[in-house]
């Protein structure tokens, strides 16, 4: 649980700005980069890695302040058995591939999601690698690993109950805390790549108020170039929550500039 609020879309406004504070990205579309190149599905999601690396780099370059990655959900367990074991063999690798590099950047790292699927030795490499860079701040990358927003919802209910601390109704004062992303703001820009228009159990709670954006592109071609697409696709957004364009400052007017087609 985090120490820190943040104010919630639907309970205040939150402070705008023209670069998102925190993008959640859908890696989607491994499997079809692969199959288009008469490759494995493992392959794209190997490839796909690089372009973790990429829009790290750029969020950095950018001023993006959190980066939340949707690796693997609750239903991913679905996926051929072969499969599965491969995804859960590449985060071990690239977890330890990567984590020295993050923490040399600054870069604190978080795994949110019931990881009591996981193997243990996969579990205490994400809690050491939490620890070693608890105190970053050049950037907060959180991964979403056998996740879901429904789980989220429930499993903060139920530990909002066993905390004793529920004296009346729930409300979103006190569940928010309970939420596995409770650390951080809400996002502004949500991502989905290869073409699918759907949140999948994604932060169902915290997309409330996020700005869209869809993209054909597949993951592993998701490059620098294209998030800064998704990120000028963002700044043109006229961010109303729930307000008419009469109300909002002359500096939110001013930063949608002639939009005018978001609720």
């Amino acid at each position: 649980m985090s120490d820190q609020k943040f104010t919630s879309s639907t309970c205040d406004v939150p402070a705008g700005g023209t670069v998102p504070r925190h993008v959640a990205i859908i890696m989607d579309g491994n499997g079809r980069w692969a199959r288009k190149r008469f490759m494995p599905r493992v392959a794209g999601h190997s490839r796909g890695v690089e372009s973790v690396r990429k829009i790290i780099t750029r969020c950095i370059e950018r001023g993006v302040g959190y980066l939340t990655l949707f690796a693997f959900s609750s239903e991913n367990w679905r996926r051929p058995a072969d499969e599965v074991g491969f995804l859960m063999q590449l985060f071990m690798r690239s977890l330890k591939k990567e984590i020295a590099r993050m923490h040399e950047n600054g870069i604190r790292f978080r795994v949110i999601g019931d990881l009591s699927r996981f193997d243990e030795a996969l579990v205490r490499m994400i809690r050491d690698a939490e620890a070693m860079t608890a105190g970053n701040t050049a950037l907060e990358l959180t991964i979403a690993a056998n996740y879901g927003g429904r789980w989220d919802i429930l499993q903060a209910t139920n530990a909002l109950i066993a905390s004793g601390d529920l004296d009346g109704p729930v409300t979103e004062e006190t569940l928010q805390p309970f939420l596995s992303m409770a650390f951080a703001p809400e996002p502004d820009l949500f991502v989905r790549t290869g073409g699918e228009k759907r949140i999948s159990n994604f932060l169902l709670w915290q997309l409330a108020y996020t700005e869209l954006y869809f993209t054909d592109t597949l993951w592993p071609d998701f490059d620098e170039t294209a998030f800064d697409k998704a990120l000028a696709s963002f700044s043109d957004r006229e961010r109303r929550f729930g307000r008419t364009s009469e109300q909002l400052s002359p500096e939110e007017r001013a930063r949608a500039g002639s939009h005018k087609g978001h609720a």
